[in-house]
């Protein structure tokens, strides 16, 4: 399956609007998520802000036993299964009824940041983790996937001293998820909007706003 939204997958069946927010831990995209729903609302448009792990109660469950249990508690193998078991339930419930219903769904995070880091830098394999999660979701792919690119280094900078297990991953690892995730934008260019994370917020916000309002614009 194609990483690339079809025609019909993005408009034939769904009249809203499904954007990511992509990146390592410390990127910032949670700023950048609401942030750009605030600014949709005010151009009245419905908006739905989510994230994964954790848009449902059973995401909230998971969530917690996978990035707060202790070190060694959940296998690699079994990280990706949660993920997708979350990520199918998310998607029947949450994102699909708000495309339905013509809604904007801005998530922070998605599929793609299990091939980055369970596929990438937990080294289960790129195009296991992605079968995986496009089965879990039914091919439901982003029309747009906004990537905060950061080095491993700033993003640790970022998170301080709060960490959860996966952010207490050395940088190797982190450089791994950072890899990740440029492979997948070099694959999929069109469903793709990678910026400096380490550029100004606002700087960043209006580049995102600017190819949402693309896309609204041909909706």
């Amino acid at each position: 399956m194609t990483d690339q939204p079809s025609p019909d997958a993005r408009r034939g069946r769904r009249p809203g609007l499904f954007v990511a927010v992509e990146g390592g831990d410390g990127a910032g995209k949670s700023t950048q998520a609401d942030a750009l729903a605030g600014w949709l609302r005010e151009q009245g448009h419905t908006v739905l802000r989510t994230r994964e792990p954790g848009g449902t109660a059973l995401g909230r469950s998971l969530r917690e036993l996978v990035l707060h249990g202790e070190d060694g508690s959940v296998t690699p193998r079994a990280e990706a299964l949660l993920f997708a078991a979350d990520r199918a339930h998310h998607v029947a419930t949450v994102v699909r009824p708000a495309l339905e219903a013509g809604e904007v769904v801005i998530t922070d995070r998605y599929l793609d940041s299990s091939v980055a880091y369970q596929g990438a830098a937990r080294e289960l394999g790129h195009d296991e983790v992605r079968d995986l999660s496009l089965w879990a979701v039914e091919g439901l792919l982003p029309d747009l996937t906004v990537l905060l690119d950061v080095s491993a280094e700033q993003g640790r900078r970022r998170r301080g001293q709060v960490h959860d297990r996966v952010e207490r991953e050395g940088d190797d690892f982190h450089d791994r998820v950072r890899q990740g995730f440029l492979d997948l934008a070099a694959e999929a260019p069109g469903r793709y909007l990678v910026l400096d994370g380490e550029q100004d917020r606002d700087d960043i916000q209006a580049a995102v706003r600017e190819r949402v309002a693309g896309l609204l614009e041909h909706r």
